[in-house]
């Protein structure tokens, strides 16, 4: 009789079991597909003709020709634009990459390991401020920088861009949890000053968190629309997320007075939509140990 009574509740275990794997398979499977069908599509868009895109079977690629003819249009559009566009979004967000690393990593060492006044106080703000939404601050700093004469300069994006909270806490999360104290102790004892400490130990030590700072700031700022477009009121200034718009204005489908000689047709805009977020993947893909590195850091405390 208990073999019997184990036999059931081991069966309805089992059943149970693989009920649940069912039903969360299904809902990942959902997932992926709801993800996975617009990408695909797009990226076979930009194989294929104006027309192709409408008739041909939309997971069908097209040809090399098509492709050929979408890029030759998308680089001809108003003389080489989207070529100034990309080197434009190249500049602010590197410009703006290279201060942010140069504040945040310092910054977090400094609240994580050195005691100072108004520390604590910093650490807040440092919070508050990580939770006010970026576009938020857009106007306020579009004043300030108007009354400097700075609209229209790089520096009206790259400076802005370069203001990362975020980064600052990541950095603190990291020093406060990953580095062994006795080793800066150590170094200290042994005659090093607060700022050999740091160049010499911390950082060092530091670079899968330097990556993943580096990483978020360079996403955000490549993908930053809102700022950019307050800030720059010339096309040639424009990074090529703002440069997307323009193309969106040029496409017949979208605006019907578009149509001319610089119209642009669907499958141009999908390679467009393509190449502006192909820097992002190809950093992503060059950076995936030193990212998993940055956010496995800190879950143990030494």
């Amino acid at each position: 009789m208990t073999t019997v009574n184990s036999d059931r509740t081991t069966r309805r275990v089992g059943v149970s079991g693989w009920s649940a794997r069912t039903i969360v398979g299904a809902v990942v499977l959902v997932f992926v597909l709801f993800f996975a069908i617009p990408i695909v599509w797009l990226l076979l868009a930009t194989t294929k003709s104006a027309h192709g895109l409408v008739v041909d079977n939309a997971f069908l690629p097209g040809g090399l020709d098509d492709l050929r003819t979408n890029w030759d249009q998308l680089f001809g559009f108003q003389d080489g634009a989207v070529t100034t566009w990309l080197a434009n979004s190249a500049l602010y967000a590197l410009g703006a990459l290279l201060v942010t690393l140069v504040a945040s990593i310092p910054a977090g060492y400094a609240m994580a390991l050195t005691r100072f006044r108004l520390r604590r106080l910093l650490l807040v703000l440092t919070l508050i401020v990580m939770l006010i939404p970026n576009t938020a601050l857009v106007l306020p700093i579009f004043l300030e920088l108007n009354v400097v004469g700075l609209i229209g300069h790089p520096l009206s994006v790259i400076l802005p861009m370069s203001f990362f909270p975020f980064g600052v806490y990541l950095t603190y999360i990291y020093f406060s949890t990953s580095i062994p104290r006795d080793l800066l102790a150590a170094a200290r004892v042994d005659g090093c000053g607060e700022a050999q400490v740091f160049t010499r130990i911390a950082l060092p030590l530091a670079t899968p968190i330097v990556a993943l700072v580096a990483f978020f700031s360079f996403v955000q700022n490549w993908n930053n629309f809102f700022l950019p477009f307050v800030m720059l009121p010339s096309s040639d200034g424009y990074p090529v997320q703002v440069g997307l718009t323009s193309l969106l204005a040029s496409t017949p489908a979208f605006n019907p007075t578009s149509a001319g000689t610089q119209s642009v047709q669907l499958p141009t805009l999908a390679l467009a939509t393509v190449i502006s977020v192909l820097p992002v993947l190809i950093v992503f893909l060059f950076s995936q140990r030193f990212l998993v590195a940055g956010m496995t850091a800190g879950g143990t405390k030494e």
